[in-house]
């Protein structure tokens, strides 16, 4: 199991109700930022957010502030949401130059909000206020500002009709005087602390996210090959069936595999969350515990697969492939099963296999779980239920075996 972090901040309006939440990184429940890359922090926020935690559960239909750095700004990163979802805070590193200038007029034309983190105005650069046409927000660091700064920064703000938040607003006094002085939006230890979230992630195993970005980057991707190369990675094809069980893309009807969860999101969605995935990285090292359950977990789905298939099941073979898959997601992650379930737009016979409930699938998966445990008398009592000779359930169950394995090489 591993834990995941996003600090989440209000920003509330005057009538102190909630106008938004700012989204920061955290990796811990110690309540302060840790020094690390800012791409990796963004990455991690935003994977997090979106697909772990829930955009549902943080930010309750209101647009979060998140913050960019040049580089993903530069990839066009904030694109991969939508305008509604977020506001692109713009960190205070990133220079005021014609290349920021040409990311903020895209950006301002498709409809996003643009806000400049921790301001100081610097008029000796010729691009600032160019800027100042395609920025919607002005955060103004009441910690780190005096009051005649802040003077020069409100006039600015009033001359392009440039909202203001005043931001680390402590007191009471810091309140009224932001208010008298213009300021919209208000952010601060007086109002409330970042208050962290936390969920449960699979950590990351097999690295096949650049792999399948190259793949995804052919004239003519193979559906067939991204889906093996997915189907191989249980992190990733967690985090697949969360994210299409996201508001953003959530299905009508529930999937029976991974293929149809690729085809659903598409090749385009697909490349956007990779991409952040790989910036992201892998910072968890496993435990041998944890990687021998994800052998068992590859084993199980494969071994059900070619049940299936031997039982001339071929079109069902995936669903198989998924119960063998996520049958073990509770000793992974740490949650109860049907916590995790409900987070999967999974079809309901997988569903209800995982949970125990007996249909085919199950009975499959049971036969699977008999020949780990090395239960001989049970094994040959689901052979005989499903009419399957036990030297070949004992064949399938080393090839899978030997399958798993092999990915622990890729």
């Amino acid at each position: 199991m591993m834990e995941v972090f996003v600090a989440r901040q209000p920003i509330y309006t005057k009538s102190k109700e909630i106008y938004s939440y700012e989204l920061l990184y955290r990796n811990d429940n110690n309540n302060r930022f840790p020094n690390i890359d800012g791409d990796v922090a963004t990455a991690d926020v935003i994977i997090n957010s979106f697909i772990n935690i829930g955009m549902d559960e943080l930010a309750n239909g209101k647009p979060c502030f998140i913050n960019f750095t040049k580089n993903l700004l530069q990839s066009k990163v904030p694109t991969y949401f939508k305008p509604n979802q977020i506001v692109v805070e713009i960190l205070e590193s990133v220079a005021l130059d014609l290349t920021l200038l040409d990311i903020c007029k895209e950006l301002k034309a498709q409809g996003y909000k643009i806000a400049l983190d921790d301001f100081v105005l610097h008029l000796d650069n010729p691009f600032t206020l160019k800027i100042m046409e395609y920025i919607d927000i002005i955060k103004v660091d009441f910690r780190e500002t005096t009051v005649p700064m802040r003077k020069e920064i409100e006039e600015i703000a009033l001359r392009y009709k440039i909202q203001l938040l005043a931001e680390k607003v402590e007191t009471l006094e810091e309140y009224e005087l932001a208010v008298k002085n213009g300021y919209e939006y208000f952010q601060g230890y007086f109002f409330s602390k970042p208050f962290i979230i936390s969920s449960n992630d699979v950590p990351d195993y097999f690295q096949n996210y650049l792999l399948i970005i190259n793949h995804l980057s052919t004239n003519e991707p193979d559906l067939y090959h991204i889906t093996q190369l997915i189907e191989q990675d249980l992190s990733l094809s967690y985090k697949l069936l969360k994210l299409i069980h996201s508001p953003a893309y959530r299905p009508v009807n529930k999937i029976n595999s991974i293929k149809q969860a690729i085809i659903r999101l598409g090749f385009k969605e697909l490349k956007k969350w990779l991409y952040i995935l790989a910036i992201r990285g892998n910072s968890t090292e496993n435990s041998d515990w944890l990687n021998e359950l994800y052998m068992n977990s590859l084993t199980r789905a494969k071994m059900c697969e070619q049940i299936a298939i031997y039982k001339n099941f071929r079109h069902e073979a995936p669903s198989y492939f998924l119960t063998g898959m996520f049958s073990l997601m509770d000793a992974i992650i740490g949650i109860e099963m049907k916590k995790i379930l409900n987070l999967m737009p999974l079809q309901k016979e997988i569903y209800e296999a995982i949970l125990g409930e007996s249909n085919q699938l199950r009975e499959v998966l049971e036969l699977c779980i008999s020949v780990e445990k090395g239960d001989w008398k049970n094994v040959s009592l689901k052979c005989q239920d499903l009419q399957i000779d036990e030297r070949t359930a004992l064949t399938f169950h080393n090839e899978a075996f030997k399958w798993s394995k092999s990915l622990a090489n890729i």
